[in-house]
């Protein structure tokens, strides 16, 4: 039983794992999706678009964002940053998590905290 939470992001990251280690710690049930080897749904991009925005989910500080050509990276709108992260999941903010009571992007022990209700 994964309590309804599902971890995406890709098992070498080093912030997934931080996050992964404290759910495990927390006893907290999850499914984790590596999104660099299973990839991730145009309509899932668009749900969690519709959640926290396309420019809280786009990785611009990462090595992906920089190796794209300056076409890419000009004048980027939801669709098109959308369609960036379907074809290059690495672009996406790791951890996405899921939750019953909504998306948490990256990892904060004190925000994954108040949202699973641990300490």
């Amino acid at each position: 039983m994964s309590d309804g939470m599902i971890l995406y992001g890709i098992k070498n990251c080093d912030t997934v794992r931080k996050a992964r280690n404290w759910l495990d710690e927390h006893d907290l049930a999850y499914i984790f999706h590596d999104y660099k080897l299973a990839g991730v749904t145009e309509q899932k991009l668009q749900a969690w678009v519709a959640q926290v925005g396309w420019e809280k989910l786009l990785n611009k500080a990462g090595t992906t964002f920089r190796k794209l050509s300056d076409a890419d990276k000009s004048d980027l709108t939801e669709e098109k940053a959308i369609a960036l992260m379907v074809v290059h999941p690495t672009l996406i903010k790791r951890p996405v998590l899921e939750t019953p009571k909504g998306l948490l992007v990256g990892f904060k022990p004190e925000l994954y905290a108040s949202s699973v209700g641990k300490k």
